[in-house]
């Protein structure tokens, strides 16, 4: 196409041109509205004119330019100016990898690494967001004047090229957008991974693969896999392996290492991850340099261990087959018996019963540890298997869902809206990062850690010495939650369980850096899913504990499931009590479906409890209407109403199976939800005395719900699940039916109107810890921060002077003033006591008219449930008796 100097494309002014290549001419420009020099890829004309590919590359674009980080160059936009579409980018200077080494040759060992760590820091920040290179090369990493690496056409060729099902090697991305320049090709297939030669889906381990051939390219000075013609090329990557004997001498063993482990064909074999490279890397540089062994000195030495391993092979040889003789003499040895126990608490200490598992057992089955409140102090307990006493473990303060390391010497669990750590032995917990509502976490034999962050959304994976969580599990549509992470033996998989609440989880598997997810259990009800050693599945349904046969290898079931532990305690989000070792030891707490059972209870200002005669049932997020005689409630996946006077329990939607967060409209007359009854998780309504049906008022791909209505009906904010902004808050306009964001960001925010509908109160995250803020809307305006020491679940007065929220166990309030400007007073407990605990997204209580109740959900004790816990020992004998796996 070719721009001349001084063409205009918008707001752009063209220089010069600066490069070309199979995704476009690239030029320099200056942007007349910002005074700045910027880069513009002028997409290719068949390209720009197609408009399925440029509404696909309009997608992959805006989330290309979330990207922001000093190591990776930047995408400000895509424009398009009288027919030509074109990015607008970062402007490097500077010159590329490819310019550096075909200059100088190999770069010293010491400026090689600085380079490789900065490209792995900008491989590791945009996997996090789910964002593979796919190109990488030493022509798409930049080093600027100041030694900074920039590391350019991030995510571009999946732009370029979208997705594709087959395995032709014509449509591999990287080759088919240079179909026409054999140097282009020649200079892309080099550093392809043996998976995209072969026109595979890829991964992030494509990008290690490459990231290997850079820093093998930098540290020799020449390609890692090099031919005359592409087919050359593509087999030297597919099937040949790299001159090792060409790396420096005086290069660190681990960096030899970590080439190698990079370079492997299987990337099943690669390292998995780009932070494993940084943090290897960091390593060496900061250790004293040693010498390596020259290869002659390596050779002596494997001839050497060679001889003397085939003398004792010999000796062995013999010893095997005179052991194998007197081992066919012996008896088969009797199964081991199985034995039942109940470890009773102390009398003031009770399981915390929250909304995570509570008790586990180490892997090597010695070991019990549990989350119990006692003196008002709820903390991990760690008692031996061969011991009467359990020990708490300091530092663990507020702790729930504690899980055990693979080698048994490390318990992680949450606390305080973070992930942590600390060791059996004692000392300092460790922070290792955010989660604010968690749902569950495995430790893996990888050095990875699976946990569920939030209340909706994808499982995480954490390594185990902490630092930035990414994606592990992929959301497909539809989904709303992926929970109780439990990672396979050889970290290729992890079971999870698919679902809002209990009763429409289903069990699913995913395949350890692939796209490759299926439901293994799709029978509704089906939790809290575990590995047996014994090769079994394990999972929940109800209250049954339930086994199936199943092939760890092939990553199938192998034969039905059958009911195994009956009574085993669970809740309404789907955690169940039970924990196993890989030595064959069951814990369980008994209780069944009882246990999550609340009761409706006033609670006055002064803490005064005044039950309502509504039996005890699993409810959830209770709503009084407007005119104060009935009470919205949430039970079993539905929204009843109950009515004061009359003490009648009524259901009220019947549509769809998972229907929550009921709001009642500021006049009565209709009552806003969420339901899966078209697709993702929507806000609907429908009249108060349930005629007419439902009617849908927003939808999306991600899971919304309704909070709080404005004073006169025409507004509703509402909260959004969104995987990679967390809670946002949104608000519907009933007069045209358009939906707003109104808080997005990287925090969990959770809002309410005010009465009047000047203000929306809000939970927020961004200080580390939930805290309650106000702000005026729509804005513009400053935030008050409201809470001093932590809040939630945020309520106005019906005056709206007065805003309460939760702390703990506590109910708090802060008086509100509006005129003549805004001012807050400062928060002061009302009342507190054992009600179910709070949460950033679900409220479990709402205020009366006049602001002088509080209706409550009060849980029903069950002694036995809460301080007793069952050890079965040897239970996988019983197991393998009960579901037969046919192995021998």
């Amino acid at each position: 196409m070719g721009l001349a100097s001084g063409t205009r494309l918008g707001s752009y002014e063209v220089v010069a041109q600066i490069g070309a290549g199979g995704m476009g001419e690239v030029y320099k420009a200056r942007d007349t509205k910002l005074g700045r020099d910027v880069a513009i890829k002028v997409l290719p004309e068949a390209f720009a004119h197609d408009p399925e590919k440029l509404s696909r590359f309009q997608r992959e674009a805006k989330l290309l330019a979330s990207l922001n980080h000093p190591n990776i160059a930047t995408i400000h936009g895509l424009e398009d100016s009288n027919g030509t579409s074109y990015l607008v980018m970062e402007l490097v200077p500077g010159e590329n990898l490819a310019e550096r080494v075909r200059r100088d040759g190999a770069v010293p060992v010491e400026e090689a690494l600085a380079i490789a760590k900065q490209i792995a820091e900008a491989l590791e920040a945009a996997h996090e967001k789910g964002i593979i290179h796919r190109d990488l090369k030493p022509a798409n990493v930049k080093l600027t004047p100041e030694g900074k690496v920039k590391v350019l056409d991030f995510g571009l060729a999946k732009a370029f090229a979208g997705e594709t099902s087959t395995e032709d090697m014509g449509n591999s991305p990287t080759l088919s957008m240079a179909a026409t320049m054999q140097g282009v090709i020649l200079g892309t297939a080099a550093y392809m991974s043996p998976e995209q030669a072969r026109g595979k889906a890829v991964d992030k381990r494509t990008d290690i693969w490459a990231f290997g051939c850079v820093l093998y390219e930098l540290l020799t000075g020449k390609q890692t896999f090099h031919g005359e013609e592409v087919t050359d090329i593509l087999a030297a990557v597919v099937r040949a392996e790299p001159d090792w004997t060409a790396l420096p001498a005086n290069i660190s063993p681990s960096i030899r290492v970590l080439l190698q482990r990079c370079l492997r064909k299987d990337r099943r074999q690669r390292t998995p991850d780009a932070a494993i490279l940084r943090i290897e890397i960091e390593d060496v540089v900061a250790a004293p340099a040693t010498a390596e062994p020259t290869v002659a000195a390596i050779g002596a030495g494997v001839l050497g261990r060679r001889a003397a391993v085939l003398g004792l092979g010999a000796l062995l040889l013999g010893a095997a087959i005179a052991g194998l003789a007197v081992w066919s003499l012996r008896p088969t040895p009797a199964p081991r018996p199985v034995t039942r126990t109940v470890i009773t608490l102390p009398a003031d200490q009770r399981l915390a019963g929250g909304e995570n598992p509570e008790v586990t057992i180490s892997p090597d089955g010695r070991l019990l540890a549990y989350a119990a409140l006692q003196g008002g102090v709820q903390q991990l307990y760690l008692r031996a298997m061969d011991s009467l006493e359990a020990k708490a473990l300091p530092g663990t303060d507020g702790a729930a869902n504690p899980f055990f390391s693979p080698d048994s010497q490390s318990l992680g669990f949450f606390a305080g809206g973070k992930l942590k750590k600390v060791s059996v032995n004692g000392g300092g917990a460790t922070t290792l990062g955010d989660a604010a509502i968690p749902r569950g976490a495995s430790w893996g034999s990888q050095g990875a850690i699976a946990f569920t962050p939030s209340f909706g959304g994808p499982v995480q994976q954490m390594l185990e010495a902490g630092g930035a969580a990414k994606p592990l599990t992929q959301m497909a549509k539809g989904d709303t939650s992926h929970r109780w992470p439990e990672a396979l033996p050889d970290g290729q998989a992890v079971l999870f369980a698919t679902g809002l609440t209990t009763s429409s989880m289903q069990v699913a598997i995913h395949v350890t850096g692939t796209d490759e997810q299926r439901i293994l259990v799709p029978v509704p009800g089906s939790t809290q899913p575990r590995y047996a050693a014994s090769g079994h599945l394990l999972y929940v349904q109800g209250s049954t504990l339930m086994a199936a046969p199943f092939d760890a290898r092939r990553q199938v079931l192998t034969g039905e499931a059958v009911p195994v532990v009956e009574n085993v305690k669970g809740n309404s989000f789907g955690a169940a009590q039970y924990s196993i070792s890989t030595t064959g030891s069951l814990v369980y707490v008994s209780g069944g479906s009882q246990s999550d059972q609340n009761r409706l209870v006033w609670v006055s200002r002064d803490g005064k409890e005044q039950p309502l005669a509504a039996p005890p049932r699993a409810y959830g997020r209770p709503r009084i209407s407007p005119d104060g005689r009935k009470v919205t409630v949430e039970q079993d996946g539905q929204i009843w109403v109950y009515e004061l006077a009359r003490d009648t329990m009524t259901r009220f939607t019947f549509e769809g199976s998972n229907n929550f967060a009921p709001v009642w409209t500021p006049d009565g007359s209709r009552i806003a939800f969420q339901s899966n009854n078209d697709g993702p998780s929507s806000v609907f309504w429908q009249k108060a005395d349930g005629s007419g049906g439902m009617e849908k008022l927003t939808g999306s791909e991600y899971t919304r719900f309704p909070k709080s209505w404005s004073a006169d009906g025409q507004l509703l904010s509402f909260g959004e699940i969104n995987p990679t902004t967390g809670y946002d808050i949104w608000v519907l306009d009933m007069k045209d039916r358009k939906a707003v964001p109104f808080q997005r960001t990287p925090f969990y925010e959770v809002g309410v109107f005010s009465p009047d509908g000047r203000w929306m109160a809000y939970t927020s995250n961004e200080s580390g810890r939930d805290e309650v803020y106000v702000q005026p809307y729509p804005g513009p305006g400053g935030k008050w921060q409201i809470s001093t020491d932590g809040g939630m679940d945020v309520r106005w007065t019906a005056n709206g002077r007065e805003l309460t929220f939760r702390n703990g166990e506590k109910m708090m309030a802060a008086d509100i003033a509006t005129q003549p400007a805004f001012s807050a007073g400062k928060p002061r407990m009302l009342f507190e006591g054992p009600y179910v605990p709070p949460s950033q997204l679900v409220s479990f209580y709402d205020v009366s008219g006049d602001g002088q109740r509080f209706l409550m959900l009060k849980p029903v004790e069950q002694a036995q449930a809460a301080t007793q816990i069952v050890v079965v020992q040897n239970w996988f004998e019983e197991l393998k008796q009960k579901v037969p796996t046919g192995k021998k």
